[in-house]
């Protein structure tokens, strides 16, 4: 449903150059292998600990509102691990809401678990394009392509598909074509932005790209 979404949001004068989604696999596996997995272990054995003793230590047990008290505070004190085990099973509702387009205009986004998110970048309010590559990336042939803009335009904080809190920008994730897409992405941003630049009295029907040459150092 999300790509088809997705689709629709494009306007009627762009041209759709790239659609695609992550790869399903490393989607999951990076949910799952984050960094909170470490801490969800220790916090669990922790807790859990404590709540065997408390209930069949060496005294054989305690009273039953006192036991039940017990597993209610521990339940509520294991919030944390409930919050991790949440983010793996709902991944796959995650991926299934995931997609990204790039028209001739700009970058769409769409993700979310329960409730759909919708982002749309022009090309003329990114500054960096990076490509990342993680430990699940390099085994399964994907990557990542980072998105970021320029400071006049990062005043709000949101929490992009991935889970990852980033201001003002945007990330492509888990795509098996990330060398092709990274290329375009680059290419349209540096052309669209030299073409957005130019004095508007000065600036022809056409752009056929940024090709001048810097001659600051001869």
């Amino acid at each position: 449903m999300g790509s088809e979404d997705l689709v629709c949001m494009v306007g009627n004068d762009e041209t759709i150059l790239w659609r695609g989604k992550p790869d399903k696999k490393c989607f999951v596996l990076e949910a799952i292998f984050n960094p909170m997995l470490i801490f969800a272990i220790i916090w669990g054995a922790i807790d859990f600990g404590i709540m065997g003793v408390s209930l069949f230590g060496a005294n054989g047990g305690m009273p039953d509102s006192m036991a039940l008290f017990i597993v209610v505070f521990m339940l509520i004190h294991l919030m944390p691990v409930w919050i991790y085990l949440g983010g793996v099973i709902f991944s796959v509702r995650r991926y299934k809401n995931t997609a990204y387009i790039v028209t001739d205009r700009g970058i769409y986004v769409s993700g979310g678990v329960f409730s759909y998110t919708y982002e749309m970048k022009p090309f003329a309010e990114l500054s960096h394009i990076n490509l990342h590559r993680g430990i699940f990336d390099q085994m399964l042939g994907v990557g990542d392509i980072v998105l970021s803009c320029h400071p006049s335009m990062t005043g709000a904080r949101y929490t992009t598909n991935t889970g990852n809190t980033h201001t003002g920008g945007l990330k492509i994730v888990d795509i098996t074509d990330y060398q092709r897409v990274f290329k375009l992405i680059k290419d349209l941003q540096t052309d669209i932005y030299a073409d957005t630049m130019y004095p508007n009295d000065l600036r022809p029907e056409t752009n056929h790209g940024y090709k001048t040459k810097y001659r600051g150092l001869e």
